[in-house]
């Protein structure tokens, strides 16, 4: 990251010494650079082609040998030398990997006294003895590693001294490998000079090709490139493999390596060459060839390579050299045309290079192996492992400086785009050295300090930022390697974020400017938790503050919660557009922030609704403060443009316990809520901790968790309330069931809280079943004792009517029992069956197929539209009991009832007014023609058993006025008449 500031220093003061300089330098640069490697190169050439050489060895005279090959049986030399006699002159001969030994002889040529040697050159004879054959006496013998007398281990194979010519001589000789067996005589100055040449050739190649793997591990080990060291490794065996065609492998490193090891040395020689090059094959051209037909064979080839190398420690040379022919000619083939198909793919000059550099040892190693295998000899002058070494290190050499020119551009253009990009970036880069100072910046960096003249180890850190930053960044990048750290500029007006890493003694450092980020990620923050419009906290943010003041509550400290809600706010919208509400909305929740304090908070958690989080507030304190927002938000008129609106506000406000939860706060509040705004407190309800209304919540609570237990019917059974007829109230026993629950204690539970509650936890289907269910078999098993039992009402859920599994199992628990469901009289209240028209009356007429009736409850109460009866397809109309209380008090309610008498009527639909609670109520009802009457005139709810004693609904009449009506009725006497008379 780090990077020199860039700065253009001023140019010194020009001298007449200058240009002078200038141009010896640029003499002195033409020479080291052109003319002394040119100089070089054209003397080395002139050298090799015109200078006579030291060590060119000549007078080598081929000798004729009349050979014979050892059958099993050994021979002795006079008998070998009999056989002999017998056989042809011949110039050379190869053995074709056998090792049955060879007897040959030879006679040399020469001036008689002339001491000569004969060479034998092959470096495949393992041993060899010679005798003089007139009198069978031992010349000598040797062995690789050994020698005696006149024999001697000379360059690659064996030579014989003779100190007088012309001579005749019998010779033995063994052989391991594909071995060609010749003679050379030479004088003996010559074959000393021919010796120094050939360990001069394998000094220079073996010390070449050293120098050269020397030069590619350092460069492996310094760019860290596994290439150049695999590349080294196949160097050393290139040259191995060299030696060993031209017979140097019997040394290393001008060592002779011992007789015992050469053969197994050759083997792995070969085997680790072969897996060597195809490893580095793969290297360099893998990815271009696993596109292509030669993957799956390479790919096989690679598997070969370790049983090859194997067989190199197992087999037996003669063994050996068959399987590696085979392994190798099918390798060097298949990557021949491999190395084809590369050049025609890539133009790349590196990998032409090593291709040519494969090219040659690949070309060389085929004929050395067609050669031996089908003993074509000529090959091998032409190409063999030795002009194959030095070929293709040198072509090695041209690609390893090709590679290094190619990352030698890279990184001179990595190095320039990275410092334009250094210039360019527009993040701050800096480098700090520990005590602060600037090392290098980049432009962006001055740009954001607002400081272009930034002097490198001059500017200082602590210049633009508070004292202790830089302690803080320093521990931060000795801690860890990556540091983040938020800042401030000193003034306080920007903020930044740097981002540094400890290299090299130095701080490395990103500087970022997130002034804007951060305003932005703040108002997220506050947009988050605060309602756009008032800018008061929303339901989220509320119920943050919420939890925070709750953790308090464990220390003893109070807590209230007030829910406030606007009055008849909606008209404001509705009347004057929302621009006007929103304006307004505005203001309110100014007021009421003015009368609160300390840590005290709002939120809006509805249109026109509030919630005010009141921590470390006493109730009774905080009663006052909701009595003054109640009366501030009154006490004068809201101004929006040339409008002024009054708004009234309610407020419940609830001393919150510990342990309870947000939404039963808030839930708590809004039931006083609702109870303020019904004018009793004046605004203002405030339920303390241990009020009734927390104990009804609470058992509220836990009626929803029994309901919604395992169990939700332990506990329940039905009463019964008579339902009296009022054209013959003794010729029938109708009633309505009605649901209850015992308490554990003993204690009944009317249905009112147990529906509402079943409701709110999705359990009303259940309920509602469980009394349809029950009432049909309480029917069923005793019809025969409820003969004048005409129906039976039972008053279905609004959320059971809008559930369609409760529908379905309805209809089967109606199926189940169809003997008596044509008594049942499933009452709908009216708001329900308007939610859902269409579904009300499908269900309807469902269950009127299976003889049940249908009461439309509270009719008249709500949204009583007379429209609606036209779709809906009932059987009674259950009238509203708020019309029949002390329907005599008020002569609109009798107008009422009688209306919906007269269009019951009209229907061909029964009445039943429920609510009687009198005499008085019940003749008016019975004067306007009600035909049924419900209430506490007749009967209480009563236990199941009570109506199986009565023959009618009238039995339960306790009372002496409605008894006498009820017997008028009965007779069919004039009710008013008959209540006159009685007066007098």
């Amino acid at each position: 990251m780090s990077q020199p500031m860039s700065y253009s220093p001023t140019p010194p003061r020009s001298t007449p010494s200058g240009p002078v300089n200038r141009a010896l330098e640029a003499v002195l640069r033409l020479f080291s650079v052109y003319l002394v490697p040119l100089g070089i190169a054209l003397f080395s050439l002139v050298a090799l082609l015109f200078w006579n050489s030291h060590y060119v060895a000549s007078g080598d005279q081929p000798v004729a040998l009349r050979l014979l090959v050892e059958q099993e049986a050994a021979l002795a030399p006079e008998a070998a030398l009999r056989q002999l006699a017998q056989v042809s002159a011949i110039d050379h001969y190869d053995s074709r990997l056998s090792e049955a030994p060879v007897w040959f002889a030879f006679t040399t040529r020469g001036a008689p006294g002339d001491a000569d040697m004969v060479e034998f050159p092959s470096p495949h004879m393992v041993a060899i003895t010679c005798w003089d054959p007139y009198s069978m006496q031992q010349l000598g013998q040797a062995r690789r590693g050994s020698a005696e007398g006149a024999l001697s281990q000379v360059k690659a194979g064996f030579a014989l001294r003779l100190w007088n010519t012309p001579a005749e001589v019998l010779c033995r000789a063994s052989f391991i490998g594909p071995a060609r067996l010749s003679a050379v005589q030479w004088p003996v100055d010559q074959m000393t000079l021919s010796i120094q040449q050939f360990h001069r050739k394998s000094g220079l190649l073996d010390g070449g090709m050293i120098v050269l793997t020397l030069f590619i591990l350092i460069t492996a080990a310094i760019n860290r490139q596994t290439l150049y060291l695999q590349f080294a490794g196949w160097l050393i065996l290139n040259l191995r493999v060299g030696a060993l065609s031209a017979g140097w492998d019997v040394q290393w490193l001008g060592q002779a390596i011992p007789a015992e090891w050469l053969l197994p040395v050759r083997k792995a020689t070969i085997a680790l060459y072969a897996m060597s090059t195809l490893t580095l094959y793969h290297t360099l051209f893998g990815s271009y060839l696993s596109r292509t037909r030669f993957a799956p064979p390479l790919r096989v080839l690679q598997w070969l390579c370790v049983p090859l190398l194997a067989c190199a420690f197992v087999l037996p040379y003669r063994s050996f050299l068959p399987i590696m022919w085979t392994v190798t000619g099918a390798g060097l083939v298949l990557m021949t045309l491999g190395l084809v198909s590369v050049i025609a793919r890539s133009q790349a000059r590196v990998a032409l290079w090593f291709a040519a550099s494969f090219a040659v040892t690949f070309l060389s190693g085929l004929a050395e192996v067609v050669s031996a295998a089908l003993n074509v000899r000529e090959l091998t002058g032409v190409a063999n492992s030795v002009t194959a070494a030095l070929a293709s290190s040198l072509l090695a050499a041209l690609a390893v400086a090709e590679q290094m020119r190619l990352e030698t551009e890279q990184r001179i253009a990595a190095q320039a785009e990275l410092e334009h990009a250094y210039e360019a970036m527009p993040l701050g880069l800096f480098t700090l050295d520990l005590y602060g100072n600037f090392l290098s910046t980049n432009p962006a960096l001055a740009g954001m300090l607002g400081d272009p003249r930034m002097v490198p180890g001059r500017t200082r850190w602590q210049q633009f930022f508070p004292e202790g930053v830089l302690g803080q960044l320093q521990e931060l990048v000795h801690r860890q390697q990556n540091a983040e750290l938020e800042i401030a500029s000193r003034d306080g007006e920007r903020r930044f974020l740097v981002r540094a890493t400890l290299a090299r003694g130095r701080i490395e450092g990103v500087l970022e400017d997130i002034t804007e980020k951060t305003k932005a990620t703040e108002q997220l923050r506050f947009m988050a938790n605060h309602d756009p419009l008032t800018k008061v906290y929303n339901r989220r943010g509320i119920e943050k503050a919420f939890e925070l003041a709750a953790a308090s509550l464990a220390a003893g400290k109070p807590l209230a919660l007030a829910y406030v809600d606007l009055d008849r706010f909606k008209l404001i919208n509705d009347l004057f557009g929302h621009a006007a509400g929103d304006e307004v909305l505005r203001q309110v929740c100014g007021r009421m922030g003015m009368m609160l304090g300390g840590e005290q908070q709002i939120g809006r958690v509805g249109g026109d609704e509030f919630v005010i989080v009141m921590p470390d507030t006493p109730v009774r304190l905080a009663a006052l403060v909701c009595r003054g927002i109640v009366d501030r938000l009154v006490g004068e008129p809201y101004q929006v443009g040339d409008k002024a609106f009054h708004v009234r506000g309610s407020i419940g406000l609830i001393e919150v316990s510990l342990g309870m939860a947000m939404k039963d706060a808030v839930s708590a509040a809004d039931r006083a809520c609702r109870e303020a705004k019904a004018n009793v407190h004046e605004g203002l309800a405030v339920y303390e901790r241990d009020s009734a209304a927390f104990h009804e919540r609470e058992a509220e609570l836990n009626l929803v968790a029994r309901l919604s237990g395992p169990h939700p019917t332990a506990g329940l059974f039905l009463e019964m309330q008579p339902i009296m007829s009022l054209r013959s109230p003794n010729a029938s026993l109708n009633f309505e069931v009605l649901l209850r629950m015992r308490e554990p204690d003993g204690r009944v539970m009317p249905a009112g809280p147990l529906i509402e509650a079943a409701e709110k936890c999705g359990q009303a289907g259940v309920i509602d079943r469980w009394v349809l269910a029950t009432t049909l078999d309480w029917i069923a098993q005793h019809a025969e004792q409820l003969p004048n039992t005409r129906f039976v009402c039972m008053n279905l859920s609004g959320a059971s009517l809008n559930d369609e599994r409760f529908v379905q199992d309805t209809l089967e628990i109606l199926g189940r029992r169809a003997a008596v469901a044509h008594r049942l009289c499933m009452e709908i209240t009216e708001s329900v069956a308007l939610h859902d028209l269409d579904n009300t009356r499908r269900f309807i007429e469902q269950v009127r197929a299976f003889g049940v009736k249908v009461a439309l409850d509270d009719f008249g109460a709500g949204y009583t539209s007379f429209s609606y009866l036209k779709e809906l397809p009932a059987d009674v109309l259950k009238i509203d009991g708020n019309f029949v209380v002390n329907i005599n008090a008020h002569p609109a309610n009798v107008a009422i009832v009688e209306a919906i008498v007269n269009l019951a009527v009209n229907l061909g639909m029964k009445t039943i007014a429920e609510w009687a609670e009198d005499a008085a109520t019940v003749r008016t009802l019975a004067e306007i023609g009600v035909d049924y009457v419900q209430g506490w005139a007749v009967a209480r709810s009563q236990a199941p058993e009570r109506l199986l004693e009565a023959r009618s609904s009238a039995s339960f009449i306790t009372d002496g006025q409605v008894a006498q009506l009820v017997r008028c009725l009965d007779a069919g006497v004039d009710i008013e008449q008959e209540l006159f008379a009685g007066l007098n």
